[in-house]
């Protein structure tokens, strides 16, 4: 397996479930019962995991993969992360206003006067909302919230998304933002 070039992850592999190797498998996708849909699964280190079963369980899912048949292969994966392709994603059945997380990585936000707060480095959620992680040169990281107010718009053609300084908590007033 050559490395992947644009790595999306797409699960974490959580502890062995019975004796014949499934695993609990915590999935990001929208529908976790679709992870085997996006093609084989792939680990950082170069393994290759094809999804032969999938269930659901009450808060994730429980996946049988191509050779491993045992309990004790199925501990050995706890806590690996498995990715997918970025190409492998359907782009086509997203509506307009739909895309992905990990499009947004590398966006620059700037404010409705064109000044940089820096590029999208990350995307989080701690559980009260979604955050944007995001670092400028000479700048220490800041997070903003991933909100209608403070994000105004998304152009993945242009590389940038628009974001109200003042909503998202990077000014204090409207007389703190830096004059063009």
């Amino acid at each position: 397996m050559s490395k992947l070039e644009n790595p999306i992850l797409m699960a974490t592999v959580g502890a062995a479930q019975g004796l014949r190797g499934e695993v609990r498998v915590k999935a990001f996708s929208a529908d976790p019962m679709a992870l085997g849909d996006y093609g084989n699964l792939h680990s950082l280190d170069g393994r290759t995991f094809e999804v032969l079963d999938i269930r659901e369980a009450k808060t994730v899912v429980i996946v049988r993969f191509r050779g491993i048949n045992d309990r004790n292969a199925a501990e050995a994966l706890n806590g690996l992360e498995l990715y997918v392709e970025r190409d492998n994603l359907p782009d086509d059945e997203l509506d307009d206003d739909e895309f992905f997380y990990a499009d947004l990585e590398g966006l620059e936000a700037v404010d409705s006067d064109g000044k940089s707060y820096g590029t999208v480095s990350a995307i989080y959620d701690f559980g009260a909302g979604d955050l944007l992680e995001l670092k400028g040169p000479g700048r220490r990281p800041v997070l903003i919230p991933f909100s209608e107010k403070a994000v105004l718009d998304i152009d993945l053609e242009g590389g940038t998304i628009l974001i109200d300084p003042l909503a998202a908590g990077l000014i204090d007033s409207p007389d703190d933002r830096p004059k063009p």
